[in-house]
């Protein structure tokens, strides 16, 4: 974990390794697979049969993957039975767009707030397009949109040393929109820069299943 502040945060998304360890504890079936998959946005939304945080893309998927098909609630009780919660929206933000290490390495400067996750600008992210080269990854030939999702750690580092926090997946936070829909943040692999920036803000209800929506937990920082 990064310790940014006043409390630390996991420096990439909760994978499918992790959450395996989660369900395998606790015997949660998640919505998803109750409903025998999750959805993907095609011609409107669309269930995909057998699509869930096992097999995001219908295939078997390896252990640093991040864990997609993940409610709300269901991403809480994870971070709860890690000894974490959620973050808030105002850590996440924080943690995602202003540099708080004391010696940064270059291209970071301490107290700075950037636009993007990744620093000045996109680049180094998992998103569409307009981010630079992606990292190793093509699931094109069953989406119709996008390359999908890479495995953590394999993209540039960005403020904070942290990983995807701009693009590759959504990201779950503890706080609500105006519509009473709960925040997601940071974009994910489906959009370009525009969804990554500070400025922007998306919101889903707390039940949403889907390949673009992950996760990662927060803990107040000791001492």
């Amino acid at each position: 974990m990064q310790r940014v502040g006043s409390f630390e945060i996991d420096r990439t998304e909760v994978t499918v390794g992790q959450f395996r360890q989660f369900t395998e504890a606790t015997g949660m079936v998640t919505a998803a697979e109750k409903a025998g998959g999750g959805q993907v946005y095609g011609a409107g939304w669309e269930q995909k049969p057998g699509w869930t945080w096992k097999t995001p893309y219908g295939k078997p998927a390896a252990d640093d993957e991040p864990a997609a098909y993940v409610t709300y609630d269901e991403a809480k009780a994870y971070c709860a039975w890690a000894g974490k919660r959620l973050p808030t929206d105002a850590e996440w933000m924080e943690a995602a767009y202003t540099e708080r290490r004391a010696n940064p390495p270059s291209g970071f400067e301490t107290g700075k707030t950037y636009d993007y996750p990744t620093g000045e600008t996109p680049q180094g992210a998992n998103c569409l397009e307009g981010c630079g080269p992606t990292p190793e990854v093509d699931r094109s030939a069953v989406l119709d949109r996008g390359r999908g999702h890479a495995a953590v750690g394999k993209t540039r580092p960005g403020v904070n040393g942290l990983y995807d926090m701009g693009a590759n997946l959504w990201e779950w936070v503890d706080g609500t929109a105006s519509s009473g829909q709960v925040l997601t943040r940071g974009g994910s692999w489906w959009y370009g820069p525009a969804q990554m920036h500070r400025d922007h803000t998306q919101s889903k209800p707390p039940e949403t299943a889907v390949v673009y929506i992950g996760f990662r937990c927060t803990r107040d920082a000791n001492g």
